[in-house]
């Protein structure tokens, strides 16, 4: 199953670099900022990169080493950042807003395997018909990633495990996105269906 072909206008990296501006201006501190222009970093040498435009049509142990290294990649930086700790605890005392961003964290991985037009997705035995499994893996490896750097790293330690979690999600909102930057970027050398999208 493929997405359906509907007439839209062509998304380009100078809408990206748009989206992207318009972020800076609102974000708040100059981490932030940083953050924003990395990204812009990374679209930029994305149209300059000749993978761009090919179909993805498989989804490989590759594919999930690199939604690995991009989730590291990205969000190392939220790793030693104690801002984490205060987002974490504000999450742990709203668990509405937690089920928001964890909402807002599968709305961005979607949107950029599937909605974004980096690449052409197609979408091969959903679970149960329904869910893709590409989002399902780069989802897991995010949040696997940053439970495990923050544990190994002692940012956390599990004595309050609901606070934890809610820390953990933070940093798995920026590994989510680098994840799944992670895996369409860098493209399959082949179109093989080796795996499941």
């Amino acid at each position: 199953m493929s997405r359906p072909e509907e007439p839209h206008e062509e998304t380009t990296i100078d809408d990206v670099y748009e989206q992207l501006e318009a972020l800076e201006e609102t974000v708040d501190t100059s981490h932030e900022r940083t953050e924003v222009h990395r990204t812009m970093r990374l679209v930029s040498r994305l149209s300059h990169n000749g993978t761009v435009g090919r179909v993805i049509t498989g989804f490989t142990r590759k594919d999930k080493a690199e939604a690995f290294v991009g989730s590291v990649v990205i969000g190392l930086p939220m790793l030693v950042e104690d801002g984490v700790f205060s987002i974490g605890a504000f999450l742990a005392a709203r668990p509405i807003l937690l089920l928001v961003n964890f909402l807002f964290t599968v709305g961005l991985v979607v949107g950029i395997l599937y909605v974004a037009d980096f690449r052409e997705v197609h979408i091969k035995n959903p679970y149960f018909g329904l869910i893709p499994r590409r989002p399902v893996w780069v989802l897991l490896i995010a949040y696997a990633t940053a439970a495990g750097l923050m544990t190994l790293w002692g940012r956390i330690t599990w004595d309050e495990p609901w606070l934890n979690f809610c820390q953990v999600s933070v940093v798995f909102t920026a590994m989510a996105l680098g994840g799944s930057l992670g895996d369409i970027l860098p493209g399959e050398h082949e179109h093989r269906p080796v795996g499941d999208a």
